[in-house]
C-alpha cells in the first residue's frame, strides 16, 4: 500500500520537475506557461483542479450524509459551469492576450487596455489572496484527512508532506509544472474512483443490489433533502438552481481559469472545454455512486466523519496495492488544486499587490515558497470542515469576481469606482448570507452574483434609458 502510494508521488514530482526543461525565465513564463499549453493539458489540469480533495473528501461526505438529493449539486454544478464558459471563456483567453497581463486580477482590472485600474486590481488581488489562502488549507487538511485513515498518521503530516511536494514542483516549473502534474493527476483520480465503484457495486451484489440496500435506509433515495427552504418540488427547484450558480461561480475562481488564459490559441478553446465536461461529468458521476455506496458500508451512528468515506471505504475494499492507487488519487486531487492555489496567490502577491511588478524569477519563486508555508500553516491550526472551508472560499470568490468578469465579457465597460462597489458589495452580501445561516436554504454565492451583477447593470440601464428619452 504505502509503496503504490510512494510510487505515484514520486512520479507527479518526476513531471513536475521536468517541466523546468521548457522553462522560458520570465513572469510571463511561470505565472502563464507563455501562453503555450495544448487543449488536452488545460481541460485535464482544469478538471483536477476543480474537482481537488472537495470532491473526494468533502462531496463524497456530503452525499454520505444527505443520499440521491446530492445529485442536485452535481448537475447544478456542471450545467452553471457550462454556461458560464460558452461565453466567458474565450473572451477572457482574448483580453489576456490584448492586456499582457499575468494574472486574474490584472487581466480584470485591464481588460480594455485603456488606462490602469490600480486599485481595482490591488483589491481584487487581495481578496485572492486571503480566500485562496483559505482554500489551500482546505486542500492539505483533505489529504491529511486521508493519511490518517489508510496510515493512521496525524494529520498534520499529510498536510506537510503535500505542502513540501507542491513547493518542489512548482518553484521548478511554475504554472507549466502545475498543469502538466495536473493532467496526470486527473488520469490517476479517475481511474482510482472507477475501480473503487466498480468494487463496491460487485461486492454488494451489482446495481440492483445496492440499490434495495439504499432503499433500506429510511430517506436515503429521496430526490429532494430534507429541511428545505420551501417544501416539495419548489424547495428541491430552488436547491438545484442555487448550486447550479456555484457551477456558475467556476468564473470567479482564479487558479481554475488561468488554466485556460494559457492556452496556445483561442481558435482550440472548444477542444479545451470538451475534454474538461467529459471528464469532469464523468469523474462527478463517480465520485456521487461511491458516495451513496459509502452509506451502505459505513453506519452513520453519529459518531463517523463523514468526510472520512472514502478512505475508510477503500481500507475494507480493496488490496494494498489498490488502496495505495486510491490515496494517491485523493492527494493527487488535493495536491492539483493546492499548486494551483499557491501560484495565484504569489501572482497576487508579486503582480497585484507590489506597487512595482516583480520580474526576477528569483523573487518570483521565493514568494511561491512563502505562500506555501503560510497555507500549510493555516492548515495546521484549521478547525473547519474541508467541505464547509471549500464552499466559503468558492462563494466568496465568485461573488467577488464573477459579476465583473460576466459583465466584462458581454461588452459591458464599467469605470473602476463602480467595479470596486460591485466587487466588495458582492463579498459582503455572501459572507452575510452564509453568517445568517441562510446558505443552507440558499447558496450564498446565488445572493453574492446577484447582488453585483445588480449594481454592475443597474446604472448602465439607467443612462441607456435616460439616453432614450433625450432622444425622443
Amino acid at each position: 500500500m504505502i509503496v503504490s502510494f510512494l510510487f505515484f508521488l514520486l512520479l507527479f514530482v518526476v513531471i513536475g520537475v521536468s517541466s523546468a526543461r521548457k522553462s522560458r525565465g520570465t513572469r510571463q513564463d511561470y505565472y502563464l506557461a507563455s501562453s503555450s499549453i495544448s487543449p488536452a493539458l488545460v481541460g485535464l489540469s482544469a478538471v483536477a483542479t476543480n474537482n481537488s480533495g472537495y470532491m473526494f473528501i468533502g462531496v463524497i461526505g456530503y452525499t454520505y450524509a444527505t443520499g440521491l438529493a446530492s445529485i442536485w449539486l452535481m448537475l447544478g454544478w456542471i450545467v452553471g459551469d457550462f454556461l458560464a464558459s460558452t461565453f466567458v471563456h474565450r473572451r477572457l483567453r482574448t483580453a489576456t492576450e490584448l492586456s499582457g497581463e499575468v494574472s486574474y486580477a490584472g487581466v480584470l482590472s485591464n481588460w480594455y487596455n485603456n488606462g490602469k485600474q490600480d486599485s481595482l486590481q490591488r483589491i481584487i488581488g487581495l481578496i485572492s489572496l486571503v480566500f485562496l489562502l483559505a482554500y489551500a488549507s482546505a486542500q492539505l487538511v483533505a489529504g491529511g484527512k486521508a493519511l490518517h485513515v489508510l496510515f493512521d498518521w496525524p494529520i498534520w503530516a499529510g498536510a506537510v508532506i503535500g505542502a513540501v511536494l507542491v513547493a518542489v514542483y512548482c518553484i521548478a516549473g511554475g504554472i507549466r509544472a502545475s498543469i502538466w502534474t495536473d493532467a496526470a493527476q486527473s488520469v490517476v483520480m479517475i481511474v482510482a474512483m472507477a475501480i473503487l465503484l466498480f468494487v463496491a457495486t460487485s461486492s454488494l451484489g451489482g446495481i440492483d443490489a445496492s440499490i434495495s440496500q439504499m432503499n433500506a435506509v429510511d430517506g436515503f433515495l429521496d430526490w429532494f433533502p430534507k429541511d428545505l427552504a420551501l417544501p416539495g418540488l419548489a424547495g428541491g427547484v430552488l436547491f438545484a438552481i442555487s448550486w447550479a450558480f456555484a457551477g456558475f461561480s467556476v468564473i470567479g475562481q482564479p487558479h481554475i481559469m488561468v488554466r485556460f488564459m494559457t492556452l496556445t490559441s483561442n481558435k482550440k478553446m472548444n477542444q479545451a472545454r470538451l475534454w474538461y465536461y467529459l471528464w469532469f461529468t464523468a469523474f462527478y458521476a463517480m465520485a456521487t455512486g461511491v458516495g451513496l455506496l459509502s452509506r451502505i458500508y459505513l453506519a452513520n451512528d453519529g459518531s463517523f466523519d463523514a468526510e472520512l468515506a472514502l478512505p475508510t471505504m477503500a481500507l475494507e475494499l480493496l488490496s494494498p496495492v489498490f488502496v495505495g492507487l486510491v490515496l494517491a488519487g485523493i492527494f493527487a486531487a488535493t495536491m492539483s488544486t493546492a499548486d494551483s492555489l499557491v501560484l495565484s496567490c504569489s501572482a497576487a502577491i508579486t503582480h497585484d499587490l507590489l506597487p512595482h511588478k516583480v520580474e526576477n524569477t528569483f523573487l518570483l519563486k521565493a514568494a511561491t515558497l512563502l505562500i506555501t508555508l503560510v497555507a500549510l500553516l493555516w492548515a495546521l491550526v484549521n478547525g473547519q470542515s474541508v467541505f464547509s472551508l471549500v464552499i466559503l472560499a468558492w462563494s466568496g470568490l465568485a461573488s467577488a469576481f464573477a459579476p465583473l468578469l460576466i459583465v466584462l465579457s458581454l461588452g459591458g465597460k464599467p469605470g473602476q469606482k463602480l467595479s470596486i462597489l460591485a466587487v466588495l458589495t458582492g463579498l459582503s452580501v455572501a459572507m452575510i448570507w452564509r453568517y445568517l445561516g441562510w446558505h443552507g436554504a440558499v447558496y450564498e454565492g446565488m445572493a453574492g452574483i446577484i447582488t453585483g451583477l445588480i449594481i454592475l447593470t443597474l446604472p448602465l440601464l439607467i443612462n441607456k434609458k435616460y439616453k432614450i428619452e433625450a432622444s425622443l
